[in-house]
């Protein structure tokens, strides 16, 4: 079945992507966007299909899985080699780390727990008192409000958080960043994910437009809100007034949500923050305040790794390129080959939010420049 006829709305997506054709410029454009589930959404809906052929979306830094450093897997690694109940999501437990994962700890006898929530991790915590329970926390801003409420609601004592949120504005002007330094990253607009903007707000957008003059629209997760974004993109590039559109607007208010704004400045402060295969980045993460150091696994174990940054990846990976948009999955020597879903090799390949995860499902050629199409061999 065509893609237009599984959509309920197939007028609209009519509508909008005719809208799309007619304001397509004649130059390639190609859009950012940075979520995970906005490539699930593209990929699994065939969206590049219905693109013209000038016009291309690619992935940035929207993996909270794939861009966690190897350092803190390698913390997280040594607490459940050292006696401390270690517990986290499903996907984390499977990124490889510099040897190992922490899957593979749990099979050679560490007390590695895959939890739904960092509130399972405190009623675990609650049960067993016998137990040192750690939570894993990764994610962008849309998991921080929970993790910091678990703080703020008095966890017991024999529960601390190894944290490894990082923020996604830092991680788009990053790409900007590259793109100003010659890096092969072009970059027209941003579509940026709906559930951080939920939390945030508009306001951290502002600085794309204002600054570097890139249209940026923050969109929902179902295909017709990608498409509608895209339009809207190409809206404010022809009439040449870059700024911060909201499609998500049933969802997300100007100001985000106050409350959890309030909870996350309570508990966390910014701090400078290394993504995997992209180095540190500045105030792009988030480090708990010394009011609640208690809770903070590092300082309570005196954890101290030290990691070489050329160990980020495996050998021949090219997860650093995919994560930033300078490579398609297809491009990487290990891709469908050593590096697959049941063997994942790279970050990227672990997560079902990861860009060769996604792929490997969904691959498609289309939509892609002529260049990258020349490059891929599937």
């Amino acid at each position: 079945m065509p893609l237009l006829e599984r959509f309920r709305d197939r007028e609209i997506v009519n509508r909008i992507v005719k809208g799309i054709k007619e304001h397509a410029p004649k130059k390639k454009v190609k859009f950012c966007h940075v979520c995970g589930t906005h490539e699930i959404t593209i990929s699994k809906n065939g969206l590049r299909d219905i693109l013209p052929d000038n016009i291309e979306i690619f992935a940035g830094p929207g993996c909270p899985v794939c861009i966690t450093p190897v350092k803190e897997i390698e913390e997280a690694i040594w607490l459940a080699e050292n006696g401390i109940t270690l517990t986290s999501f499903g996907d984390m437990v499977r990124v490889p780390g510099i040897n190992k994962s922490l899957l593979e700890i749990k099979s050679e006898g560490g007390d590695v727990r895959i939890v739904y929530s960092v509130r399972d991790a405190v009623r675990l915590a609650e049960k067993r008192p016998d137990l040192e329970v750690v939570f894993f926390a990764i994610g962008f801003e849309t998991t921080v409000p929970t993790t910091a409420l678990a703080i703020l609601n008095e966890a017991p004592n024999n529960f601390s958080l190894l944290s490894s949120h990082r923020l996604i504005p830092p991680a788009m002007e990053l790409m900007l960043y590259l793109q100003s330094m010659g890096i092969d990253v072009q970059i027209d607009g941003f579509i940026a994910p709906g559930h951080v903007a939920t939390i945030i707000g508009l306001r951290p957008y502002n600085r794309f437009p204002e600054i570097y003059g890139i249209p940026t629209v923050i969109a929902g997760f179902e295909p017709v809100d990608v498409i509608f974004a895209i339009f809207m993109l190409l809206k404010q590039m022809n009439q040449k007034r870059p700024g911060v559109d909201n499609e998500y607007c049933r969802v997300v208010k100007p100001d985000g949500n106050p409350r959890a704004l309030k909870v996350m400045n309570e508990v966390y402060k910014v701090t400078d923050g290394d993504w995997r295969g992209i180095g540190r980045i500045p105030g792009s993460a988030l480090g708990i305040r010394e009011k609640y150091v208690r809770y903070d696994a590092r300082e309570k174990y005196d954890i101290s790794i030290k990691v070489e940054e050329s160990k980020a990846l495996p050998p021949n990976c090219i997860c650093h390129f995919i994560i930033v948009g300078a490579a398609y999955p297809p491009e990487c020597p290990l891709y469908m080959k050593s590096c697959n879903p049941a063997h994942p090799v790279g970050p990227c390949m672990v997560s079902r939010e990861g860009t060769c995860n996604i792929w490997s499902k969904y691959r498609n050629k289309k939509g892609l420049s002529k260049e990258t199409k020349n490059k891929i061999l599937l």
